[in-house]
């Protein structure tokens, strides 16, 4: 009954319109600017690439509030433009927190947007196709491949090919590695050097960034303050497969069945790490000749989940990573909406607590997976920026 009165609570001061900051008032900036940060060269045709680095742009207000600035990382298919504004033309997530007194770092991924894609070093790549899209983010709603999928009514515009909001959100997909595993331990090595360059930080993560998270954590265990985490990727140790257009490679055809389902089916690729194929700390270590034994549950939490997979008992402890605020935001008709359950039980298992925030549970109904870039993106900021208030509290600070 508590933690329903204060979901309460939450959810009218995130509503309430005096709370968030105008957004037709002046932006105040005392610094801002452009880095790239990571890399190294390396030898590649006869020439010496640099490879690994990542492009940061940077804004500091002139009232930073906050001690720690808020360092942002994109998901897939997609750079830091996202953050500044969203499709139909309203201020972006980065602009709310600044506004807020935050200093904002944007980061565009290894081999991503502004951060050079060395084809020699990096291999082939990878996008999301126009009906990937549309089923996934866009128009949910009407392929309907997932049970949650029809709740979905808050993308801008008609969200179709034509309409400008659509097309302008598509014009942002680039290509990013194919090898995953590459490209995930390249953008932590860089997300630790910006951090040792800028200081203790809040990492805010969407969907594939997600992955950054937790090893950067365990990485740089001083200078992560918080983790806020939208939608980050999942699910643990095998990624759920759903009809329609394919993900990370795999067709529903050829996915793993589940018993007791026909809606939903296993990735047979293994997470060996469980959140992620790359290495991570545990407790016990995990070594070759003692890995990560996994189990999954035996009947789904309810009809329309997926049936979780965890850790075999006793579970080993992830180090470092629960040492610090966890914010995880779920999403109503979001394709993660099965699973974003699993992830969460699988870090809680592991040691790590969580705040598990269901938005349709405070009254933000119909979002699907970009929700920073829906119609009621300013609200669901507005639930960031509260809890970050009640777990990692500010004082005024003098810009750098």
């Amino acid at each position: 009954m508590i933690g329903k009165l204060l979901v309460a609570l939450l959810v009218g001061t995130c509503l309430d319109s005096k709370v968030t900051g105008a957004a037709d008032e002046p932006l105040t900036i005392a610094k801002q600017g452009n880095f790239y940060i990571g890399g190294k060269y390396v030898e590649s045709n006869g020439d010496m690439p640099m490879v690994g680095q990542a492009f940061v742009e940077y804004q500091i207000p002139q009232r930073q509030t906050h001690p720690y600035p808020i360092v942002m990382i994109h998901g897939g298919s997609q750079t830091g433009s996202g953050w500044i504004s969203t499709p139909d033309g309203r201020e972006g997530w980065a602009i709310n927190f600044f506004r807020r007194g935050y200093a904002v770092y944007i980061v565009d991924q290894v081999a991503r947007g502004r951060s050079a894609y060395i084809v020699d070093v990096y291999g082939r790549s990878r996008t999301q196709t126009r009906e990937y899209v549309m089923q996934r983010f866009s128009t949910s709603e009407r392929y309907n491949l997932w049970p949650q999928a029809k709740l979905h009514t808050q993308w801008p515009g008609n969200a179709q090919p034509g309409d400008p909001v659509f097309d302008n959100y598509f014009a942002s997909n680039v290509p990013s590695m194919d090898n995953r595993e590459m490209q995930s331990k390249m953008n932590v090595d860089a997300l630790a050097a910006l951090l040792d360059r800028i200081g203790p930080s809040i990492v805010l993560v969407h969907s594939q960034s997600g992955q950054y998270g937790w090893p950067l954590a365990q990485a740089r265990p001083a200078l992560v303050k918080a983790i806020v985490s939208a939608e980050p990727s999942g699910p643990p140790v095998h990624d759920v497969v759903v009809p329609g257009a394919t993900r990370f490679g795999m067709d529903f055809a050829s996915a793993t069945a589940v018993e007791g389902t026909e809606i939903f089916r296993d990735d047979p690729r293994l997470k060996r790490y469980g959140l992620a194929d790359n290495p991570m700390v545990y407790a016990p270590a995990v070594t070759p000749a003692s890995p990560i034994a996994f189990v999954q549950q035996e009947k789904a939490d309810a009809p329309n989940l997926v049936k979780c997979w965890r850790q075999k008992e006793p579970a080993r402890k992830l180090v470092a990573v629960g040492d610090r605020p966890i914010l995880y935001l779920a999403a109503e008709a979001s394709f993660y909406a099965p699973y974003n359950h699993c992830t969460v039980g699988y870090l809680k298992q592991a040691g790590v607590d969580v705040s598990f925030v269901k938005l349709a549970d405070i009254g933000l109904r119909g979002n699907g997976h970009m929700m920073m870039m829906e119609k009621n993106s300013d609200a669901i900021a507005q639930v960031i920026i509260e809890w970050l208030d009640k777990n990692v509290p500010a004082k005024a600070t003098t810009p750098q």
